[in-house]
């Protein structure tokens, strides 16, 4: 939407199936990182241009078909994202106390569809499979200081819930070595800056293979790359202290089962090694040397996996629609589909920052634009208006710009209260309350 609206003569409709805009920004986006949230005052400018139209509270599919938008419309993007997550596929993945940590982060931020859920916090220990910086996140607030986390935006069920918790050690297990860990140097580094909390490694899971540790000292590996492995070894030369929370990294290890009868009691992990394939590349294999670990909590943090699109193609092994740059495929003719556009996760796959998704829907807005003026575009059937009455007919709670300035206004003053930047409100008829500007 910034890219577009910020085009002479674009207009933007934006709908969302929250009454909130913002998607992971506000409910994936760690609550001790504000700064990173702060990207949502450059979305705030861009939502309330009079050429944007803010469709909230609609879901697409429901409310409105695919057919319809493009109806109404010169073109359709999708930004959906990728809103469901990798399985482990390993027996005993099912029972109460398995979760996806996708799942904790859009409960602990207050995302509607998840303020219900409960997490057993009663054990000592959580285990986090997959070493990502969800999995950093995860592990970062499972242990910190409940008081500190009643400071940021953070949903107040989830402070309440941590204030319990009886968590004092997180286990993250990561597949390969510390040389392939997907999390990146600045929440590695802020982990082992965190105030009274033990970052452990053993340093037998430091010592890289000869093929990552020559990977790591040539003159194709990048810097931070090598950074990565030493703020690692770093940590593995460091001792703990008695009595202190700790985060626990741990490498080469998958799980091979989660165990239990009526709820998860351990996890049962396989030691790997790593052997190059025909490419060079460097995958885990498992041996067999296998270790059981006591926890009540296990947290997969694997990946992401975008879902289907009602009316769109979608490539199921991926988790994305068929594209080129951003232009959506019919997989059956191999030509594009006009008007119909892709950009984020569910355009490439879940990787990268908000930075990287900002390249790449700029991308998608400019081979957009490229089209139009190549007369590409299928032209509109119908005017913009109409769309909006057709909505509001099915849709009959519909929320405007207008809408989520009263939501975010209220969230701001209840947050005022107890010196936080916000109070979310995690219950959608009370956010429709306000939005109509019906609260109290």
């Amino acid at each position: 939407a910034i890219e577009l609206t910020s085009r002479p003569r674009v207009e933007v409709d934006m709908f969302d199936r929250l009454p909130t805009p913002y998607g992971l920004v506000r409910a994936g986006v760690a609550p001790d990182h504000p700064g990173t949230k702060g990207v949502s005052d450059v979305f705030r400018s861009a939502l309330g241009k009079r050429s944007v139209q803010c469709h909230f509270n609609v879901e697409v599919g429901r409310h409105v078909s695919h057919e319809e938008l493009l109806e109404h419309h010169h073109a359709v993007i999708y930004a959906v994202g990728a809103a469901s997550d990798r399985r482990l596929g390993v027996p005993g993945e099912d029972l109460p106390g398995s979760h996806a940590a996708t799942e904790f982060v859009a409960w602990y931020n207050g995302h509607p569809d998840y303020a219900d859920h409960e997490f057993d916090l009663s054990g000592e220990r959580a285990v986090i499979v997959g070493n990502g910086n969800v999995a950093l996140d995860v592990a970062r607030v499972l242990v910190t200081d409940p008081d500190e986390l009643a400071k940021t935006d953070m949903a107040e069920h989830a402070v309440e819930a941590l204030r319990h918790s009886n968590i004092r050690e997180v286990v993250i297990v990561g597949r390969r070595g510390p040389a392939q860990a997907a999390y990146t140097n600045p929440e590695l580094i802020a982990l082992g800056q965190m105030a009274d909390v033990d970052i452990v490694v053993d340093p037998d899971e430091v010592i890289l293979d000869a093929a990552s540790r020559a990977w790591v000292d040539g003159p194709d590996s990048e810097p931070s790359e090598k950074l990565k492995v030493r703020q690692v070894e770093e940590f593995a030369k460091r001792t703990a202290t008695d009595g202190r929370k700790r985060i626990v990294l741990r490498f080469l290890a998958s799980p091979a089962e989660l165990i239990g009868d009526d709820r998860v009691e351990s996890i049962r992990l396989v030691r790997n090694e790593l052997v190059a394939d025909d490419a060079g590349k460097l995958t885990a294999r498992a041996t067999d040397r296998t270790e059981t670990l006591e926890t009540g909590l296990v947290l997969r943090s694997i990946g992401y996996k975008g879902l289907p699109i009602q009316d769109l193609p979608f490539d199921e092994r991926r988790g994305v629609v068929p594209n080129e740059n951003g232009r959506v495929i019919d997989p059956e003719t191999g030509k594009p589909v006009p008007g119909v556009y892709v950009a984020g996760w569910i355009k490439r796959g879940p990787t990268g920052v908000i930075g990287t998704n900002k390249h790449c829907s700029a991308a998608t807005v400019d081979l957009l634009l490229s089209d139009f003026s190549d007369g590409l575009l299928p032209q509109p059937g119908s005017e913009r208006e109409h769309l909006g009455r057709l909505v509001g007919e099915r849709q009959p709670e519909v929320v405007d710009f207008q809408g989520w300035q009263r939501i975010d206004k209220q969230e701001r003053a209840l947050g005022a209260e107890s010196g936080r930047s916000r109070t979310k409100i995690v219950d959608i008829a009370a956010m429709l309350e306000i939005a109509r500007g019906e609260a109290g």
